[in-house]
């Protein structure tokens, strides 16, 4: 484990985080008052203070499978008090893991519930948080403001072939999931749920959709990316024989609620294939994507896009292989992990390409999701969550975004 060297000059900002974090003791939490389980430090420790000018505070210290969910967007709640993250706890049965709810600063944290996994979870932008819960031979759809953590029921559906994570319009109304359609796993299907109406509808079917990674569009609600994994193949007993073939990922929308589909111009033949990580940049209709950093998409010339329905893509930043992609809920910046050597943070604007480096995530990236950075900008801009196991074993982090760093992208 690295040292934090004793002779850092203290800003104001730090000093004020120290004085959170020794004093969090008196703070009361949320979950507190509903009965959940005591809110405790974690066992944060501070690890460092980079080059950069980031702290790096290492979040969790208990050796769970643990994740920072993903990164598309923030798992924080509005008001970027807290965040939310994922470990599977041995001692349970059942709903075998939890989601704990960690405090920024103070690195508090309580257990806000448990559930079947990370499969299904989707979050809003104002820090409204779903997941799913067995309940019987049931799953019930949950939601919980982040802010509040006062956790409810709000749907019941089958339990079966569901897939990938889930997503939820903002206004609480659309939930949409992805399945496999038949016993061959030979067709996936897009499913919405209209929590208004207490309905399920397969609006989508495709073969090639087996990792939609559904997400709807967080401003109007009305578009549904999905990932396109041209080629991918299972056989009938359900083993995955190729996640994608020679023709490459791609995108497309779906309409909601009709289910029209739109193609994209991204993914061969106008670009590198995509690498399938993807986000909606806020509220401005365009999507924010990696695609293969080779030939015109190297990473001198830029492999991060930005796509809308009906136009060629654009290139958003240049200079590193960039591979999972964040957008902050105002669509203004980018968090990415520079997919080489120490796997770095790097943030940027969507609108200016200019990019800066938060840390490094010294990482060694594995087979195990939890070992990617799937690192993501709090709404404030003012922290980067990600994954590492620097130490050798995959923990949450916590990096400082520097003093004048988001000033210095416009």
């Amino acid at each position: 484990m690295s040292t934090a060297k004793q002779n850092w000059p203290i800003t104001r900002r730090t000093a004020i985080r120290q004085t959170l974090a020794t004093a969090s003791g008196a703070i009361a939490l949320p979950g507190l008052a509903l009965g959940q389980e005591k809110a405790t430090s974690g066992g944060a420790v501070r690890l460092e203070r980079q080059a950069t000018g980031s702290e790096i505070w290492q979040v969790t210290s208990e050796e769970y499978h643990q994740s920072n969910i993903y990164c598309e967007t923030p798992y924080c709640s509005k008001d970027s008090r807290y965040f939310v993250y994922q470990r599977k706890n041995p001692k349970l049965t059942g709903n075998r893991y939890e989601f704990m709810v960690v405090e920024l600063g103070t690195w508090r944290q309580h257990r806000l519930d448990v559930s079947t996994g990370l499969s299904g979870c989707a979050i809003t932008p104002q820090g409204v948080f779903y997941y799913l819960k067995r309940s019987g031979d049931k799953l019930d759809l949950m939601r919980a403001d982040l802010a509040e953590g006062k956790p409810r029921k709000v749907h019941e559906l089958d339990d079966g072939p569901w897939r990938s994570l889930g997503t939820i319009s903002s206004d609480g109304r659309y939930y949409v999931r992805s399945k496999t359609l038949d016993e061959k796993y030979s067709l996936f299907g897009i499913v919405l749920f209209d929590l208004e109406k207490g309905t399920e509808t397969i609006i989508d079917r495709d073969p090639f959709s087996l990792n939609a990674h559904p997400q709807i569009e967080p401003g109007r609600g009305k578009q549904l990316m999905v990932q396109h994994n041209r080629g991918g193949k299972y056989t009938p007993e359900g083993k995955r024989i190729r996640l994608v073939g020679p023709e490459g990922a791609t995108l497309y929308l779906v309409s909601i609620p009709d289910g029209k589909r739109t193609e994209l111009q991204v993914g061969k033949p106008f670009t590198t294939a995509c690498t399938g990580h993807e986000a909606w940049i806020g509220n401005t209709q365009e999507m924010l994507l990696s695609v293969s950093a080779r030939d015109d998409f190297a990473p001198e010339k830029g492999n991060l896009l930005g796509v809308r329905a009906g136009q060629p893509a654009r290139v958003v930043a240049r200079g590193y292989k960039f591979n999972h992609v964040g957008a902050s809920r105002c669509g203004k910046f980018f968090c990415c992990d520079d997919w080489q050597k120490t796997f770095k943070l790097v943030i940027g604007s969507t609108e200016s390409g200019k990019t800066a480096v938060v840390c490094e995530s010294k990482t060694k990236p594995a087979r195990g999701q939890n070992t990617h950075p799937h690192g993501y900008l709090t709404p404030d801009l003012r922290w980067v969550v990600f994954n590492s196991n620097r130490n050798g074993f995959a923990h949450i982090h916590v990096a400082s975004v520097p003093d004048g760093m988001i000033d210095k992208l416009a």
